[in-house]
C-alpha cells in the first residue's frame, strides 16, 4: 500500500508529459501551418506597404506616403499573426482573442504613452499638413528647414546646420511658425536720422532707395514710418517685402540697408550715433589736471 502511494505521483506526472507530448505531436502541424501564415502576413504587408508607396507618391508629401504605408503595413502583419494565433490555439475564438488583445493593449499603451502619443500625433500631422517637408518652421524653441516628418519625430535642420529631432506631440501640442507658408514675408529695419533733418524728404529717400532694391517686392511696396523719438536720432521703421525663404530674407536685408546708407550720406541726412552724457568728477577734474586718482577713481588725499 505504501509503495502504490509513493508510486502515484510518479505516474501522474509521466501520464501528465505523455500527454503533453503528444498535444505537441497533434500541434506541429498547426504550428507548421501558422509559421506559413506569419510568413505570409509579412510578405503581405511588405507587398502592400510597397504598393502605397507607389500609389500615394504620385499626389501626396513623401512624409504622408512613409507613415501611410508603414501603418498599412503593420495592420496586415498584425492580422496574419492573430490567424496564425487562432490555428494554433483551435480551441481559442478569436472574439475572447480579441479581448485579450484588448485587455494587452490597454497594458502596452499605459507602458509606452509618450512612444504612442507621438505616433497619433504624427499620424495627425500627416493627414492635417500643417507643414511639408522643405518649409521653414519654428517650433518649441526649434527654428530651421523640415526633412521630414517620422512615425515618432520631426527632423529639422537649423539654419546653422545642425539636425533637431523634435517629438511630434511637442510639435502637435505647441504653436508652429511657419515662416515659408506664404511666398512673401515682411522685414523690418529700423533707420535713425539726425533731429535736424527734413522727416518728409528722409521718408521719401528710404522708401526710394529699399524700392529699387534687387529682391524687394514692389507690391506691397516699401514703406518707412516715424515710430519713436530716441536719444538722439528720430527712428523710422522700414518695412519691405521679400521672398520667404530664410536666405533670400537675410540677403536682401544686407542690400537694403546698404542702399539706404548710401542713399542718406549721398543726400546728406545725417545718422547720428547716440549720445553719451559724461558727468565731471572730482576725481575727473584731478585727473586732467595732474592730479593723482586712486585705482578705484577716487580723488588721493594726503
Amino acid at each position: 500500500m505504501i509503495w502504490a502511494l509513493q508510486d502515484t505521483p510518479s505516474a501522474e506526472v509521466a501520464d501528465s508529459l505523455g500527454t503533453m507530448w503528444e498535444s505537441f505531436l497533434e500541434a506541429i502541424p498547426r504550428i507548421g501551418i501558422a509559421v506559413v501564415i506569419v510568413i505570409i502576413g509579412w510578405m503581405a504587408g511588405r507587398i502592400v506597404r510597397a504598393i502605397l508607396r507607389r500609389t500615394l507618391s504620385r499626389n501626396q508629401t513623401e512624409s504622408f506616403t512613409r507613415v501611410m504605408s508603414k501603418l498599412a503595413g503593420w495592420v496586415v502583419v498584425s492580422v496574419g499573426v492573430l490567424i496564425a494565433l487562432t490555428v494554433v490555439f483551435p480551441s481559442v475564438a478569436p472574439v475572447d482573442l480579441l479581448a485579450g488583445l484588448g485587455i494587452f493593449s490597454v497594458a502596452i499603451g499605459f507602458a509606452f504613452q509618450d512612444i504612442l502619443e507621438n505616433l497619433l500625433a504624427g499620424v495627425l500631422l500627416v493627414l492635417r499638413e500643417p507643414f511639408h517637408a522643405g518649409d521653414q518652421i519654428e517650433v518649441d524653441g526649434h527654428t530651421g528647414t523640415v526633412e521630414e516628418i517620422t512615425i515618432r519625430e520631426t527632423r529639422i535642420k537649423t539654419f546653422d546646420g545642425q539636425r533637431v529631432l523634435v517629438p511630434n506631440a511637442d510639435v502637435y501640442k505647441n504653436a508652429i511658425v511657419v515662416r515659408t507658408a506664404f511666398e512673401q514675408r515682411r522685414a523690418d529695419v529700423v533707420v535713425g536720422v539726425a533731429y535736424e533733418a527734413d522727416l518728409a524728404e528722409a521718408q521719401r529717400i528710404i522708401e526710394r532707395a529699399v524700392a529699387e532694391v534687387d529682391g524687394v517686392a514692389a507690391d506691397p511696396a516699401p514703406e518707412a514710418f516715424v515710430t519713436e523719438l530716441g536719444t538722439s536720432t528720430v527712428n523710422f521703421q522700414l518695412r519691405f517685402w521679400t521672398a520667404s525663404q530664410q536666405h533670400d530674407l537675410v540677403e536682401t536685408r544686407d542690400r537694403a540697408i546698404r542702399a539706404v546708407k548710401d542713399a542718406l550720406d549721398h543726400a546728406a541726412v545725417e545718422m547720428p550715433a547716440d549720445i553719451v552724457a559724461l558727468q565731471a568728477t572730482p576725481s575727473l577734474a584731478a585727473a586732467l589736471h595732474g592730479g593723482e586718482v586712486t585705482p578705484g577713481g577716487a580723488v588721493a588725499t594726503g
